[in-house]
């Protein structure tokens, strides 16, 4: 198709700019171009493509109009996702995609730009400094025009025309080197703003698609049609996905009127061939429908941007296996994108550790996610176990069965409850009883394993020693939460006589020994085997006897004060159950002794915490002052010096023991509640941190104001209607939290704390 256009005609609109410049552009410009734009429009988009240069590759140009709308002519050198990067970034600001058009320069310059002549420009009056060559002169360009509109809220001035401005060009500067992934976190960023504000109801699918595929309509690339109901982002989801697939958009038509959509794009693989394969017709087309249906969500997530490329990267691993009817029916539920957009969009930890691996099994998982039950229960738990592990003997199939059925619970767990909220109780006892099935199993197969390369001694043999698996901490108390790790301690009996058997001793250090291997941790500290507080630390033997054990930890034994206090949390978990209640009664006697327990020296290490654990400037949700510690201790440091009378206060739970001291008058109503509410508050705060970086240990708030800051207030509920009212609010109720927990503390054992209360309560 030649252009109608009157190159002298144009050059007389155009008195300022190259002819070169002019030349190229109606040399290489799409020829659908030309009919899609008036004479004096053309002479405005060649004047702005004269003014690209490597250092400033892009042009915008606004103009409104009487009715509201805005069309915005972005004229720049073509890269490769260039126009995901455009549709996102209007998204990104606010603004409607009503109409577009997208138009390329054909791919390759006439030879005459090889060596350019500018005979023309020698005779005019054109600058001779512009006449040995333009910069960039070759290089493809790309004229895309559309028209929007703002979104309710959102408002546009001078100000923000200029930031989108320095935005666009950072970005194509970004996509020059390549940057792409950096780009898309940008984009992501400004998502977050402007689509977290408000959640979409969630319904039964209700959006239907259509997409053709043409190839008879251009020789060179394939037409794909979309027509739909409208949706936040979709054009951006859309490339964006395109150009994950290594797809290239060289033309782009799009129609809109906020509530039906329909979009032309002109694509070619990444060998630059058409689409022809009907298989991948068929991806495309499934690709297409359900990120369609899953922009209708996106507000479900905290951070749209991050649900969108994970909801992205999900789909090619499912598309690499062809989707099923049924995959399809699953994804099609009630509420599971909505579900997805929300789990995709929690951090990019949650996808890379977890969801990624799970694709296989998060689909099944969807249509159970509505469900409010999270537990199963314990004989039902290790009999769904056994049956997995099979009849298989040999040791690594075996471990290798028992860690994926252990992986695949935590998953549904933790799951079950990002979607659902469910209460922290109920999540940690989950946790804790997959924990103890967990052992139980990993206890008897690593039995089975020891005593084929080593049998057990004969007193072993004969008077069959018991051996218990006790938990301390979290585990302990059945208080597990998201990454926790499983604090243990291993004690074996001795038999009735008491007369230790050195064999003995050697067998169960290789059984500890082999159990430890039989559990994998998929990351430091997330259901990680902890044995740190066994007598005698890291120094001490992996397995202790039951003597051992009441000597080490007895009035006037080796035991440091902070290990009486640690016993506090010690529950028999796995093993022989006799044995295990004899421990427990021990662990009564030992811990709830009229013996001193010494406050001044706890207090001591509670301060060294507080100054060495915490870094400089910063919030430590666990060690600084009002921390989970706090709240912790005050239970702990009560219980220590009340159980000896108070029977009721012997339990390892934080919030039985809060409990039962509000009972017992021994903490008021008030400070009990508080302190209650404020374990609840910072439990969810810590399992917010975990999930977002997938670090058990860095349990250091993010600045205040930054986007992760954001990313976790939004992750723990705190959406508003303006961007950084949520965070803030995060921030006022943490630190009104954490200021009033530690006045509870200071107040009942800091000695000038106990002054200032008692003058209070005489006045």
């Amino acid at each position: 198709m030649k252009t109608t256009f009157d190159a002298t005609e144009l050059e007389r609109l155009s008195p300022r700019v190259d002819p070169a410049v002019i030349k190229d552009f109606l040399d290489r410009m799409d020829p659908d171009y030309f009919s899609q734009f008036p004479l004096r429009t053309v002479a405005k988009h060649v004047s702005l493509a004269d003014s690209l240069t490597p250092e400033s590759p892009c042009k915008l140009h606004v103009q409104p109009d009487d009715a509201g709308r805005y069309r915005f002519t972005v004229v720049a050198y073509d890269y490769f996702a260039e126009f995901a990067t455009m549709c996102g970034l209007l998204s990104a600001y606010g603004f409607d995609i009503r109409e577009g058009h997208v138009f390329t320069y054909r791919d390759d310059p006439p030879p005459s730009l090889a060596r350019p002549s500018f005979r023309r420009a020698q005779a005019s009056n054109w600058p001779a400094r512009r006449r040995h060559g333009r910069p960039g002169l070759s290089r493809k360009k790309v004229v895309d025009v559309f028209q929007v509109h703002l979104l309710p809220g959102v408002a546009f001035n001078t100000d923000v025309e200029k930031e989108l401005g320095r935005e666009l060009t950072a970005m194509i500067r970004a996509l020059e080197s390549r940057n792409i992934q950096e780009v898309r976190n940008r984009i992501n960023r400004k998502l977050v703003e402007t689509l977290g504000q408000k959640k979409t109801t969630t319904a039964a699918p209700v959006h239907p698609v259509e997409i053709l595929f043409n190839n008879a309509l251009s020789s060179r690339e394939t037409v794909m049609d979309i027509r739909g109901t409208d949706s936040p982002a979709f054009l951006y989801a859309f490339t964006n996905a395109l150009t994950m697939r290594g797809l290239y958009i060289s033309k782009a038509m799009i129609e809109g009127d906020g509530l039906r959509v329909h979009n032309r794009f002109f694509v070619r693989d990444r060998h630059g061939k058409k689409i022809v394969a009907t298989q991948e017709q068929q991806e495309l087309t499934v690709a297409a429908a359900l990120i369609k249906e899953f922009t209708h969500y996106l507000t479900w997530a905290p951070d749209p941007g991050k649900a969108l490329n994970h909801f992205s990267h999900f789909l090619d691993q499912l598309l690499e296996h062809r989707l099923s009817k049924k995959q399809i029916k699953w994804l099609t539920q009630k509420d599971s994108l909505a579900n997805l957009a929300r789990l995709f969009g929690t951090s990019d930890f949650l996808w890379e550790d977890f969801l990624r691996r799970q694709h296989v099994n998060l689909l099944p998982m969807v249509e159970t996610f509505h469900q409010s039950r999270t537990r199963s229960s314990k004989i039902a738990l290790a009999k769904a176990l056994k049956a997995g592990l099979g009849k298989s003997r040999k040791s690594e199939i075996r471990k290798g069965l028992l860690n994926q059925f252990k992986d695949r619970e935590l998953f549904r767990i933790d799951m079950h409850h990002i979607l659902n909220d469910t209460s922290l109780p109920d999540f940690s006892q989950s946790l804790t009883t997959l924990a103890e099935v967990i052992l139980a199993q990993a206890l008897i197969e690593a039995q089975s394993a020891v005593n084929r390369k080593h049998p057990p001694p004969s007193a072993l043999s004969k008077n069959s020693l018991p051996f218990s698996i006790c938990g301390l901490g979290k585990m302990g108390g059945r208080e597990l939460g998201y990454a926790s790790d499983i604090e243990l301690i291993f004690i074996y009996g001795t038999g009735a006589a008491g007369v230790f058997d050195p064999a003995t001793g050697e067998y169960y250090e290789r059984l500890v020994q082999e159990l430890l291997q039989w559990i994998e941790a998929k990351q430091e500290g997330i259901f990680q085997l902890d044995i740190r507080l066994r007598p005698h630390g890291e120094k001490g033997l992996l397995a202790n006897s039951f003597e051992d054990v009441m000597r080490y930890y007895r009035t006037g034994g080796a035991a440091a004060p902070f290990e009486r206090q640690a016993w506090i949390k010690l529950r028999h978990v796995a093993g022989d159950a006799a044995l295990g209640r004899r421990i427990e009664r021990y662990r009564d006697d030992f811990v709830y002794s009229r013996s001193p327990w010494p406050l001044d020296a706890a207090l001591h290490l509670r301060r060294r915490q507080m100054r060495e654990l915490v870094p400089g400037g910063t919030i430590h949700v666990k060690y600084s002052p009002g921390g989970l510690i706090d709240i912790e201790y005050t239970a702990q440091y009560l219980q220590l010096q009340h159980g000896h009378r108070e029977p009721s206060l012997r339990t390892p739970n934080t919030l039985h023991a809060l409990e039962a001291l509000q009972a017992a008058r021994l903490l008021s109503r008030q400070d009990a509640t508080i302190l209650m509410e404020d374990y609840l508050f910072m439990r969810k705060v810590i399992d917010g941190l975990r999930i977002v970086r997938g670090n058990a240990k860095d349990l250091v708030l993010p600045a205040p104001g930054s986007d992760d800051m954001t990313y976790l207030a939004r992750r723990l509920g705190y959406i508003t209607d303006v961007w950084q009212e949520g965070t803030q609010a995060f921030e006022r109720e943490l630190h009104k939290r954490m200021k009033r927990t530690h006045a509870i503390f200071i107040k009942l054992f800091e000695p000038d704390g106990r002054k200032r209360e008692k003058t209070k309560k005489r006045k």
